[in-house]
């Protein structure tokens, strides 16, 4: 993290809550797992099947330690921070497999504990290890890590880049009336709520634009704008950038000073906090994208896409932990970033898929360097929706995936009720995935097709007895070797 990210004070803060951490690590092993993603990859469902894999002994073949035998207990724990909401696991597992609904997206921070009790590998650790290990899941909205970059611009800096970026691309149509509005005010004029307010708005609306299922573009910040919570309606969230901003300082009361001091009081109030408390504690961190919908949107949205991973991965403190850092400045000595929905693909573009992710982190990568820091890319999906099969067409075999679509899904002009299955041709990734990040003004026919359908979560298996089997998946037990194995060894 660069330096004028934080404060003095921001930095003594976080380093006596390292220290609190690990005094309380040595009485009780814990480590803090971050999970987040950008909009629409599925941050609450991750969490739900690997829990209930965990808790269900689950198909977890690539988790050496599940493997070999040595977890001989799982257990859910009451969390250790009362003041953050409990990840409500039961009421997402129920929606899952006995509704099969998807559950309702992240909204806020979150937190659960998970406690294995395991057998070292060696005999060493066996004589020495207490053989526990809490693993402490932090949920948090992807929204809210590209408001890190904040920390480090003032309002200019701020205004300068969200302005240059609206004018460009589709933004250009979508952030029309905010722009309109912002040019057309005095700036410098005495502070008036209800323009502040007008402009607040607009800006806002042109965010919830960019987001939307249409467009799915990830560079969005503020965050809090697009989900205010108990914010709604603060001067906090009543600002807005400001476009051809005067070299000279602000009037004391204009409009400008106005929107300076609630940008201000935003970092303060809102990214402070978060990353202090929250963000610069944790020891791991997954990243989930939904790179199939950015594919299906076109290059704009997997360029805007790149540039959202290359923004959040800048804010990471990565790298090894020695005792010192380990105790005053803790870093995130492995980051995971996962392509969701691979399940939505036949497996002979999963390759594919984690290439596509791979590039969409290349310039993160060497910008910060992640000097020490373990980095993996995977095509994952956390509930498998989907089976694959084979039909044959014009005499020739064709893979397809088959799952039940969700209620309301069109395909090939025919709407599906949530029961009836039906077998999908995917299409396919390109082996090179430059493709994907030409200009608009490529050729139609260079860019991929790849058939992105809402299926519902799958019908669970029952034993002998009655009881449903652990969700399906694809490489969670890879992701979970690679972000907890050797806390397990």
């Amino acid at each position: 993290m660069p330096p004028s990210l934080t404060s003095f004070t921001d930095d003594a803060r976080i380093a006596l809550d390292n220290l609190t951490d690990r005094a309380s690590g040595l009485i009780h092993p814990t480590i803090r797992l971050g999970v987040t993603g950008l909009s629409r990859a599925g941050k609450t469902v991750f969490i739900s099947s690997l829990v209930h894999n965990l808790l269900n002994a689950g198909r977890l073949p690539l988790l050496e330690a599940y493997r070999s035998g040595r977890v001989s207990n799982v257990r859910l724990e009451p969390q250790p921070d009362d003041a953050i909401p409990r990840f409500q696991y039961e009421d997402h597992i129920n929606a899952l497999v006995n509704d099969r609904i998807w559950p309702d997206s992240t909204r806020a921070i979150s937190e659960l504990r998970i406690t294995l009790d395991y057998e070292s590998a060696s005999g060493w650790g066996r004589m020495f290890s207490r053989g526990k290990l809490s693993i402490d899941i932090v949920d948090y909205p992807g929204e809210w890590l590209l408001d890190l970059p904040l920390l480090a611009q003032d309002f200019r800096q701020f205004s300068e880049s969200t302005v240059s970026l609206a004018q460009t691309g589709i933004r250009q149509e979508l952030s029309r009336d905010w722009l309109q509005l912002a040019q057309s005010i005095d700036q410098d004029a005495p502070a008036d709520e209800m323009t502040a307010r007008r402009l607040a708005e607009t800006f806002a609306a042109y965010l919830k634009a960019c987001k939307s299922d249409e467009r799915s573009l990830s560079t969005l910040p503020p965050g809090r704008f697009l989900m205010p919570g108990d914010l709604e309606g603060s001067p906090a969230l009543t600002f807005a950038p400001l476009p051809n901003m005067p070299e000279t300082k602000a009037p004391k009361g204009s409009l400008r000073a106005m929107m300076e001091r609630r940008y201000d009081a935003y970092k303060n109030i809102v990214v402070k906090p978060f990353f202090r408390e929250h963000f610069a504690r944790l020891d791991r961190q997954i990243v989930l994208i939904d790179a199939l919908q950015a594919i299906n949107r076109g290059p704009e949205a997997v360029q805007d896409l790149e540039r959202a991973l290359t923004d959040v991965l800048a804010c990471f403190r990565p790298g090894s932990n020695s005792i010192l850092s380990a105790l005053l400045g803790r870093r995130i000595d492995k980051v995971l970033v996962a392509a969701t929905k691979a399940d939505h693909l036949h497996h002979e573009s999963h390759d594919r898929l984690e290439k596509l992710a791979g590039r969409l982190v290349d310039r993160a990568i060497e910008r910060i360097g992640m000097a020490g820091a373990g980095i993996e890319m995977m095509a994952i999906a956390s509930v498998r929706a989907t089976r694959e099969a084979t039909v044959k067409e014009d005499g020739q075999l064709l893979p397809v995936i088959v799952g039940t679509p969700m209620a309301g899904e069109t395909i090939n002009g025919e709407r599906f009720d949530g029961e009836r299955k039906t077998a999908v041709f995917p299409g396919d990734l390109p082996e090179d995935p430059e493709t994907l990040f030409r200009g608009m003004d490529a050729a139609s026919n260079d860019l991929p097709e790849v058939n992105i359908v809402r299926f519902r979560p799958p019908l669970l298996e029952r034993t002998a007895t009655g009881a449903k089997l652990s969700i399906p998946h694809i490489r969670l037990d890879r992701a979970l070797q690679f972000l907890l194995g050797d806390r397990l060894a």
